[in-house]
């Protein structure tokens, strides 16, 4: 993902697995912090680790979109957005990019 144009209170990305079949990235959150905009070059899944709330912001608009830890959801490639979290305490998610 890449980073915001003012560089302040970004999430902070680590990659786990980076192969020919996946990229797993874990994605930590401080309050109100954010990926920055950014593209899907892959389909994609995100395992909530915390409970929380994120807005996401793309071309439609903006929504808060509440998490639950545990519970996963899917998206397809070519999604540009800017993820933010929404909620009071922390959030971290990991991200699972399937390339083939």
């Amino acid at each position: 993902m890449c980073g915001n144009q003012s560089g302040e209170n970004l999430a902070t990305g680590t990659l786990q697995v980076d192969d020919e079949r996946v990229r797993i990235t874990r994605y930590d959150f401080t309050p109100g912090a954010e990926t920055g905009w950014h593209r899907h070059e892959y389909p994609y899944a995100v395992v909530p680790l915390l409970d929380g709330t994120l807005r996401i912001v793309d071309k439609a608009g903006e929504k808060l979109v509440p998490l639950s830890a545990g519970v996963s959801y899917s998206r397809p490639a070519d999604i540009e957005h800017n993820v933010f979290n929404a909620g009071p305490g922390p959030m971290a998610f990991v991200e699972i990019e399937m390339k083939g």
